[in-house]
């Protein structure tokens, strides 16, 4: 591999200097440089970029003036399969390609949907909790076989998903504006619109990305489609859940309970009315936290680094669009001749 060269600053909070990532990126020829914003206290994901020509980056916030304070920066690979904390379009004003990871938690938010679903039914979590207090609850849940799981969003990991909840005997259906119609009638799942879904399941589990369409996806309204004894569960964005009115359902007896990895405001807030209810789960946005999965993101987006600064494009690439200058299109060696 014909070494290159640039400076590549790494943001996402596990990984860390003599790793896998760290070890490919300065085999390439890169100088690596490690530190969050939250590492470096009072420090702007601005003031670390300006010297840099491609970032692996996590959850932090890249707005339009991340990329003004960065003249060479020419990619961000992104580990993660949502890229909702980058604005897009101003990379792609500024010349730089946004790669996100996709496919590489799969499997990990599926478990991870399937423990909290599983959770959920049999009150594992508050259970575990009266006898460590000292209790012995006994109280019943009710089994999966023969529930019905609505999921909203079927695409890689929605399908999978489905696929381990019908492991467990469970009736699976699914509502997705781009479903692929021929996959679901070969897997045996029920394709509704979005209220009918909400009516039969007992079970909501959301996998779809946050976008204006997305936004608030579940509301008042459609909570109040849903069964009494009906759970939610939201692996995907918590942008995609009306928070508010899901309180709302919960505190009147709409909703039977609810398990969330994600929330809209990340640590989830000290007075958020989530934290005051028994049959609420919330993890700590840990879905894609497994070794195999952060192992798998990290690489691949170490990757579509080293692919745009030889000059070449990601396939994970979201703004093909993007328009670099003639003097940053070729690769840096090129540039040094």
């Amino acid at each position: 591999m014909t070494p290159i060269s640039g400076r590549v600053l790494v943001t996402t909070g596990w990984l860390g200097p003599g790793d896998e990532v760290d070890r490919y990126l300065i085999g390439a020829g890169l100088e690596v440089v490690h530190g969050s914003v939250r590492e470096r206290g009072g420090v702007s994901l601005s003031d670390l970029v300006g010297s840099v020509d491609a970032i692996v980056a996590g959850t932090e916030r890249f707005g339009r003036e991340v990329f003004e304070a960065a003249p060479r920066l020419r990619v961000v690979g992104r580990t993660g399969v949502g890229y909702d904390n980058i604005d897009v379009a101003a990379a792609t004003a500024h010349g730089v390609a946004v790669c996100p990871t996709p496919g590489v938690n799969r499997q990990s938010v599926a478990e991870h949907t399937m423990g909290l679903l599983l959770s959920l039914a049999r009150g594992i979590a508050q259970n575990v909790a009266s006898v460590r207090a000292g209790g012995w609850d006994q109280s019943g849940g009710r089994e999966l076989a023969g529930a019905t799981l609505g999921v909203v969003g079927l695409g890689a990991i929605g399908r999978l998903v489905a696929h381990l909840a019908q492991a467990f005997g469970m009736r699976v259906v699914a509502h997705d504006p781009f479903i692929d119609r021929e996959y679901a009638a070969e897997h045996g799942i029920g394709v509704l619109e979005l209220p009918q879904l909400l009516a039969e399941s007992d079970f909501v589990t959301l996998h779809l990305f946050l976008s204006p369409e997305t936004h608030h996806l579940l509301d008042a309204k459609a909570f109040a489609l849903m069964k009494p004894s009906a759970f939610v569960i939201n692996t995907a964005r918590g942008g995609i859940v009306d928070e508010e009115a899901l309180a709302d359902a919960l505190a009147s007896g709409r909703l039977a309970g609810a398990a969330m990895d994600t929330v809209q405001t990340e640590p989830l807030p000290p007075d958020s009315p989530l934290r005051s209810f028994d049959n609420v789960l919330v993890t700590a946005h840990i879905g894609a936290a497994t070794v195999e999965s952060r192992a798998r993101s990290g690489m691949t987006a170490a990757h579509s680094v080293v692919t745009v600064l030889r000059g070449e494009r990601s396939e994970h690439t979201v703004n093909p669009e993007y328009a670099e200058p003639a003097d940053r299109a070729r690769p840096r060696e090129a540039q040094r001749r």
